[in-house]
């Protein structure tokens, strides 16, 4: 394909990334400002898939809305459970349960990993992230918040519940044994990135040691967590074992985050005045989730080991969600290599996941791509290395 052939607005969304690289001061802006160049290119000259004019943009966004309100459910409540979590001193008496070296950051990467198994990899982020600020003193390396992210993504690779690609693959009826061996390449990822990571955080700022004299657990705000996380898990297992349609026409697991936010209304009130910058996170990587899904691509190469490799690279840059959707429709994938690549792959950079946008809202630090893939070297490395262990250990299996 020459460059002359490349759609226009493939060269729009590139130039969209590309701003949002080099002005990270301004990312919202830049997002923001390629959504509406996009849209404004599809609406006057090339149209949707579901027609012309602002036709076509009205059916396309009928199409997308359910996916772009839950994911704003999401992001700002689970900001919400955060300032819960953190409200609950759980955070603060983390250094008597963690090591005292270096091995205490990555013992709690590692509770971030399992947890994104049965937890949505949003959720285990910000609860690590929430954890890391709280066992470092507020002294985070870039690095470290980089492996958090991966490691709640590789947790939640070859879980049907861990991540919202792997729950598609399920509900277009692959078993969840066919995304497990995901964990084979996720495991060796997670040895490859984490331990670098856990070393810059120690000299950065080592793990304290123990707890601050006379910190309490405050067991409602523990409730309130255990509630907004059940609640979650059991409208997307239910959902997806008894009436998966209802998935594509109504948020409810977003609903069901907040509907136990509001539940627990007379317990604790939440952290209201933290909801505006949680939006403003949430609206950036709506923007790019909208543009990524006006995007000309109807298809993906052939399926094989090396296309499922390459999109884990592209899933840092493109939504992951479109490309899986592609995936499943073409099929010959092996699941488990599909599900870490799109899963796993979008930690590369601080917006190819929602994992690192979520994070992004409690240390906006990081939304500087430079500083994200230079302080984050060991993720790519990490992704190729367990990619081509898996390969030589278990063969593709489509």
């Amino acid at each position: 394909m020459s460059l002359l052939s490349i759609p226009a607005e493939l060269w729009l969304f590139a130039a969209t990334l590309a701003a949002v690289a080099v002005f990270h001061r301004h990312t919202l802006g830049a997002a923001l400002a390629g959504l509406a160049a996009i849209t404004v290119y599809k609406t006057a000259l090339t149209g949707f898939k579901l027609g012309d004019g602002l036709a076509g943009l009205a059916g396309h966004f009928a199409h997308e809305w359910v996916l772009l309100a839950n994911l704003l459910l999401l992001l700002t409540g689970f900001a919400i459970l955060s300032r819960h979590f953190e409200e609950s001193q759980v955070p603060a008496v983390m250094p008597n349960l963690l090591p005292d070296d270096w091995t205490g950051g990555l013992a709690l990467l590692a509770m971030i990993f399992v947890m994104s198994a049965f937890l949505d990899n949003i959720a285990a982020a910000v609860i690590g992230g929430t954890v890391a600020r709280s066992v470092f003193r507020g002294k985070v390396h870039i690095g470290y918040l980089a492996a958090i992210v991966a490691a709640s993504n590789a947790g939640g690779s070859g879980s049907v519940v861990g991540d919202t690609t792997t729950t598609m693959i399920w509900i277009s009826g692959v078993s969840p044994l066919h995304v497990l061996h995901a964990y084979v390449a996720a495991a060796v990822a997670f040895a490859v990135f984490a331990i670098p990571a856990a070393r810059s955080q120690h000299r950065l700022q080592p793990i304290m040691k123990d707890a601050a004299p006379g910190t309490a657990i405050i067991p409602t705000r523990i409730a309130i967590v255990a509630l907004i996380l059940v609640g979650a898990i059991t409208a997307n297992v239910l959902a997806n074992l008894y009436r998966p349609d209802i998935l594509d026409h109504v948020p409810l697991v977003g609903l069901a985050v907040w509907a136990a936010i509001l539940v627990a209304l007379p317990l604790h009130a939440p952290d209201w005045p933290i909801l505006p910058e949680a939006a403003k996170g949430s609206v950036f990587l709506l923007a790019l989730v909208s543009a990524a899904s006006m995007m000309p691509i109807e298809s993906l190469p052939p399926a094989s080991p090396s296309t499922a490799l390459v999109l884990g690279f592209v899933s840092a840059v493109f939504d992951n969600i479109p490309l899986t959707a592609l995936a499943i429709k073409q099929g010959g994938y092996d699941w488990g290599y599909l599900a870490y690549a799109v899963g796993f792959g979008g930690s590369m950079i601080w917006f190819g996941s929602s994992a690192g946008v979520a994070l992004s809202n409690l240390y906006p630090e990081t939304k500087s791509v430079k500083a994200w893939v230079t302080a984050g070297w060991a993720i790519p490395l990490a992704y190729v290395v367990g990619f081509f262990v898996m390969h030589a250990v278990l063969g593709w299996s489509p």
